[in-house]
């Protein structure tokens, strides 16, 4: 039996502080890879360090909440709940300065406007005509509002159920479960209609847990681009979300 097999049987058995405090530490790297891959988006506003402390706090509720005998891997798990951690710390801080919630919304409406308009898929053209701005300065708009985009969808998401766009937890209540699913449903559905592209990004980005760089080189595209789509799938996603929920 392995050191953390053997500590989680103690933890179990005692509820010991000393056992979890011991627990806490030889989790600390999975914190740190968790923080590593948020970093990597968000580092231009925020501290590595600030990251893995919020982290922390994901982990301790995942050793707190995780029953063994539902037969999830605690790593799992626990992803799960460190990266809820950060998001939910990232929303409640005002580390996002006004001009760029501004520029979020004004790409926001005009992508929901001609999408209403024309009952298709908004292109860049048509966008920053909207705008009246070029593709060059629309695409360095998408850019620069990306970070709050991410945090944007989850938001929109956990505003209507306390819910993680990767999370498969079921330790709720019935109804809540319904809820749950229904969201999930509505959520994956609204992916799928999105352009190919756009599509694969969430995907890879959400669902396989990859950074900007190692999308970027599945794809082919730089890293700026990958920004770009990512930040027209949420703003579409969003949009969507505000029509079924």
């Amino acid at each position: 039996m392995d050191l953390k097999s053997n500590l989680w049987q103690q933890y179990i058995k005692t509820r010991d502080r000393k056992i979890k405090e011991q627990l806490i530490e030889s989790y600390i790297e999975l914190v740190k890879v968790v923080a590593g891959r948020l970093y990597s988006n968000y580092g231009n506003t925020v501290e590595f360090e600030d990251l893995v402390s919020y982290g922390i706090f994901g982990l301790i509720d995942a050793i707190e909440k995780f029953e063994p005998d539902r037969n999830v891997k605690f790593e799992t798990y626990a992803y799960i709940r460190i990266r809820g951690a950060i998001i939910d710390q990232l929303r409640t801080l005002d580390w996002i300065p006004r001009s760029v919630r501004q520029k979020y919304k004004k790409l926001e409406e005009a992508y929901q406007e001609i999408e209403n308009q024309f009952g298709q898929e908004a292109n860049d053209e048509q966008v920053a005509s909207k705008l009246g701005i070029s593709t060059e300065d629309l695409r360095q708009m998408l850019s620069e509002v990306h970070i709050f985009s991410i945090v944007s969808l989850e938001e929109k998401i956990s505003n209507n159920i306390n819910f993680h766009i990767v999370d498969d937890d079921i330790h709720i209540e019935p109804q809540k479960h319904y809820e749950h699913e229904e969201l999930k449903k509505i959520l994956f559905e609204s992916i799928d209609s999105l352009p190919e592209k756009e599509k694969k990004i969430i995907s890879l980005y959400y669902y396989s847990e990859l950074t900007y760089k190692e999308i970027s080189a599945i794809l082919g595209i730089s890293e700026s681009r990958i920004s770009q789509l990512h930040t027209k799938a949420i703003i579409r996603l969003r949009n969507k979300l505000d029509k079924l929920l």
